[in-house]
C-alpha cells in the first residue's frame, strides 16, 4: 500500500487479488447479497485509492482496509436509506460451496446458525464475523472499530451468548 501511496497505483491490483475473496466474504455475512457485496468490495477498493495519502504505513494494511470497508458498508446503506434485513441463509458464508458429500444434519445446523446470525443486531453479528469468520485477532478488530482489546473480548463473548439463546429459541421453531 505505501507504494501505491507513493505514486504506483498499479500495485493495488495486487491488493486487490490478495483481499477481494476475505472482504467478499465479510460483506456476504453483513449484508447477505452476493451482487452488493460485490459491489461494496469495488467501492472499498475506490475508496482506498482515492484516500491512498491517509495510509501512514505505521499499522497493518488489513485494518485499514476493514476501516474502510465498514464505512463503505454504513455510507451505502445511510446513502440508499435502505434497510438491510432480508431474511436469507448464509449458506455460502457458513459453510463455503456445500458438497455433495454433506448430511441432512449438517446443512440443517447450517440453516438454524444462519437464522440466529440473522438475528442478531448487525453490530454482534459485525464482530462475530470479523472474529469467527474472518478470524481477525481481537487486537486488530479493536483497532477496525475503535475500541480496546478487552472491549472486543467482552462484546465477542456477549454476542456468543446472544446467539446460543437465539440458535436455541431457532431449534425449538424448527
Amino acid at each position: 500500500m505505501a507504494k501505491v501511496r507513493d505514486g504506483d497505483p498499479e500495485r493495488l491490483g495486487l491488493l486487490y487479488e490478495r483481499y477481494k475473496r476475505p472482504l467478499l466474504g465479510f460483506f456476504v455475512g453483513m449484508v447477505r447479497d452476493k451482487e452488493l457485496s460485490e459491489d461494496l468490495v469495488q467501492n472499498t477498493f475506490v475508496r482506498i485509492l482515492k484516500y491512498k495519502h491517509l495510509f501512514r504505513g505505521d499499522g497493518d494494511f488489513r485494518t485499514w482496509m476493514y476501516h474502510i470497508a465498514r464505512n463503505v458498508k454504513n455510507d451505502h446503506f445511510r446513502k440508499n436509506k435502505v434497510a438491510h434485513d432480508k431474511v436469507e441463509f448464509w449458506e455460502d458464508k457458513l459453510g463455503g460451496e456445500a458438497s455433495h458429500a454433506v448430511d441432512l444434519q449438517s446443512e440443517e445446523e447450517a440453516r438454524m446458525i444462519a437464522v440466529a446470525l440473522d438475528k442478531l443486531p448487525d453490530d454482534k453479528k459485525e464482530i462475530l464475523l470479523l472474529s469467527k469468520y474472518q478470524e481477525k485477532k481481537y487486537k486488530e478488530i479493536g483497532e477496525i472499530l475503535g475500541c480496546s482489546e478487552g472491549t472486543v473480548k467482552v462484546k465477542v463473548f456477549r454476542a456468543l451468548q446472544e446467539l446460543k439463546v437465539i440458535y436455541k429459541l431457532v431449534e425449538k421453531a424448527m
